[in-house]
């Protein structure tokens, strides 16, 4: 029961994420699942471009 509030918070962040990229979609069967598989690697889109950002 500990972890029970960190999975309510990646669940809303899983939710505005996938909101997000499918509504930057062509509307598209296809652009719908890439846009629900894209919300749930998001984080790795944030590390990669804040590691080009810092030049790591």
């Amino acid at each position: 029961m500990r972890d029970g509030p960190w999975g309510f918070i990646f669940l809303v962040a899983y939710v505005g994420a996938a909101v997000y990229f499918v509504s930057a979609s062509d509307g598209s069967f296809w652009g719908v699942i890439f846009g629900l598989l894209q919300a749930i690697v998001w984080p790795a889109y944030a590390v990669f471009h804040l590691l080009q950002v810092i030049h790591a």
